[in-house]
């Protein structure tokens, strides 16, 4: 199973926000940014952040897909 962060980049366009203002404001490192990008595993608590900056749920910005 892999993991989709696409939901994610859509609604930060959605809402006018580069990925460096989201790193600002959730307070992300670079390194886990690199992460989101090449759509690899996060930490919970980042997952957390992301959705309490943006104001949406888990689903709003990850998607699980079958291989």
């Amino acid at each position: 199973m892999q993991i989709s962060y696409n939901k994610l980049f859509k609604l930060l366009i959605d809402k006018g926000m580069k990925k460096t203002d989201l790193a600002k404001e959730a307070k992300l490192t670079p390194a886990t940014l690199a992460k989101l990008s090449k759509q690899e595993t996060v930490s919970m608590d980042t997952l957390i952040r992301i959705c309490d900056c943006l104001g949406c749920t888990f689903d709003d910005v990850v998607e699980l897909i079958k291989d």
